[in-house]
């Protein structure tokens, strides 16, 4: 159904190509991912460390949405969450980031590098970072307003533009400063610090905070926002340079192969268009009210769902040298959404699936169930087509044994102490 016959064979030409350019990667990480998988096993598969470190993340996500299921924030007049599970978020997120930068390494050393490895990988990356979105903006104190959704809309365009470069370029670029390295070092950072002050810290003017805002000329001209305010602009600017970068090394690759520059574009249409409609949905005026309501969880669950769908697609076209996926069933319900919600305004018609307050919310809730299934179903239906194509398994190491046959590498290590 997502993968077609006719390009399983592409999966054994596929080859992982990256260029990692941070020093602070370069420098102080790598010594400590290579000493870190060392001690890992090579009976266990670098897929399991993958998800065992993604899991670190749900216990995160679990702790938000035990303490505040309204997703209110303090902001929001919740009560302030005890400090030490800032420190926890933060633990984990690095946990997370360790789990993911070695699982690679622990696939070069059992010789399980390969197709099936890019996707998982894309997977969990795509599911934790919209799972970052929310924790992050419970930690910076913005809670359900227009902020939470400008990091949701910055974050997820960052990720899709590095899938969308990797498809066009044939290698995974990671800049001077990337989200994958720094960028979850800054989040992990911004946790401790909450856990230390408070989610109000973020609230405070940075030029007060920096005791700049007694001198007229720094105060009538710069704009005297908030530390959260500040974070978010700092994001923009991020997001501005990578767009640059990851355009400017798709031109590089189609100019050397020889090909126009200008096609690859279209491939930003689908995710735009997506973005479009859920803010338009979110922006839905009277009576829809979602960002200001419990209804917002679910919301961002189903954003993040059809995203982790959405790249996943597109990482399955590349790994299997497939047309670009332009289009995909959950871009039309986000559109049907918008379009019910907005429909007082564009139509003159009252809307159908949001006209009262429990439509609105089986709706919503309706549409994360549909989010997360969709998602499973393809990521159960590609695995499966990919380990039984190419004889691998997802969970467990396998090697070859004496007759050319796939099998744990528990019992090739038991054959041969045997013989």
């Amino acid at each position: 159904m997502y993968l077609q016959k006719k390009y399983l064979e592409n999966l054994r030409q596929y080859k992982y190509s990256a260029v990692d350019k941070s020093i602070l990667s370069k420098y102080v990480l790598t010594p400590y991912w290579n000493w870190l998988v060392t001690l890992f096993p090579k009976t266990l598969a670098p897929n399991t460390i993958t998800f065992l470190g993604l899991c670190m993340v749900f216990v995160n996500f679990g702790t938000l949405v035990y303490f505040d299921p309204g997703f209110r924030c303090e902001s929001g007049g919740a009560p302030e969450l005890p400090r030490w599970v800032y420190f926890s978020w933060g633990i984990g997120l690095f946990a997370y980031q360790s789990m993911d930068a070695i699982d690679g390494k622990q696939a070069r050393r059992t010789g399980m590098a390969g197709p099936l490895g890019e996707m998982f990988d894309h997977g969990c990356d795509a599911l934790n970072t919209t799972l970052e979105v929310v924790i992050t903006a419970y930690a910076l104190n913005l809670g359900r307003s227009w902020w939470t959704i400008a990091i949701m809309v910055a974050a997820l365009t960052n990720f899709y533009l590095t899938t969308w470069e990797e498809f066009h370029t044939g290698t995974l670029y990671l800049s001077e400063f990337s989200g994958p390295v720094e960028g979850i070092l800054l989040i992990v950072a911004v946790y401790f610090i909450t856990g230390v002050y408070g989610p109000s810290f973020w609230d405070q003017k940075v030029l007060q905070i920096l005791h700049l805002d007694h001198i007229p000329f720094l105060s009538k001209y710069i704009p005297d926002l908030g530390v959260n305010d500040s974070f978010l602009v700092f994001g923009a600017f991020s997001l501005a340079a990578n767009i640059t970068n990851s355009y400017g090394n798709v031109i590089i690759a189609r100019r050397k192969a020889k090909k126009a520059v200008l096609p690859p574009l279209l491939g930003l249409i689908p995710f735009c268009l997506n973005t479009f409609f859920l803010v338009a949905w979110l922006y839905a005026k009277p009576n829809t009210n979602v960002l200001k309501s419990a209804r917002l969880l679910p919301f961002l669950g189903f954003w993040g769902f059809g995203f982790a769908y959405q790249v996943g697609t597109l990482i399955l076209a590349h790994v299997a040298k497939m047309p670009f996926p332009y289009l995909n069933g959950l871009m039309f319900w986000s559109a049907i959404g918008a379009l019910d919600a907005n429909a007082k305004a564009v139509f003159n018609v009252d809307p159908i699936l949001h006209a009262t307050e429990t439509r609105r919310n089986h709706f919503i809730g309706a549409s994360c169930l549909l989010g997360f299934a969709v998602y499973l179903h393809f990521a159960f239906t590609v695995i499966w087509a990919i380990t039984n194509h190419l004889g691998v398994a997802c969970f467990t190491v396998r090697k070859k044994d004496k007759n050319g046959e796939w099998v744990e590498a528990e019992k090739v290590e038991a054959e041969k102490k045997n013989n």
